[in-house]
């Protein structure tokens, strides 16, 4: 009888798997991501992130795919930032449903992006758990890209990680890629100039 340890081990080693990466491109689902964050508690730091992605391989490009607002000040600047410190950030407004909620659905501007750069990446790392993106990933597979799912388990669909080479639990690498709070060390003023001066007086 054949004992299922596919869970537990892995064929190659950690390091070997990082040899064989070559050139990376990284493809994020922003609103993915924000709600896993959100599921985590935690507050991404996104230049931790890309380090942690990368994990020392030659990125090609890093894209940040999100729904926009445009009246609010504070995405903007967000986003900003992202575009100059190593994102492509791809973006669409966002439209409101009949219910009340925004939403912006970039699957198709992720799954296009994915399959023009074929041929100038090796290896794709797709941040997001949504299934609908697990027929482009299988279609690059077939043109010769090993892909890498990250994404909170809770919020993955199965079909992704069956067609990924490679699956990575957020939850497993939050302490990698959270912000870590200031921590403020409290130092009383000197009094020794004030003594000094009463002294001399």
């Amino acid at each position: 009888m054949l004992s299922n340890n596919f869970d537990n081990e892995s064929v190659f080693t950690q390091e070997q798997v990082l040899e064989n990466r070559g050139r990376v491109a990284i493809f994020i689902d922003g609103s993915n991501l924000f709600y896993a964050a959100l599921q985590l508690g935690i507050e991404i730091d996104y230049t931790k992130l890309l380090c942690r992605l990368t994990a020392g391989s030659r990125l090609l490009r890093s894209f940040f795919y999100t729904g926009v607002d445009r009246t609010n000040e504070k995405q903007q600047g967000f986003l900003l930032w992202m575009r100059r410190n190593g994102y492509r950030v791809i973006s669409k407004d966002l439209v409101q449903l009949p219910d009340g909620s925004k939403k912006a659905n970039l699957d198709v501007e992720i799954a296009v992006d994915m399959m023009s750069l074929v041929g100038s990446y090796d290896t794709a790392v797709l941040v997001s758990g949504d299934g609908d993106l697990a027929y482009a990933v299988n279609a690059v597979s077939y043109r010769g890209v090993r892909v890498e799912v990250v994404s909170l388990r809770s919020m993955t669909s199965d079909s992704l990680i069956n067609v990924a080479d490679r699956y990575i639990d957020l939850d497993n690498i939050k302490e990698d890629i959270q912000k870590t709070p200031r921590s403020y060390t409290y130092r009383p003023l000197s009094t020794v100039g004030l003594m000094d001066d009463s002294e001399e007086a």
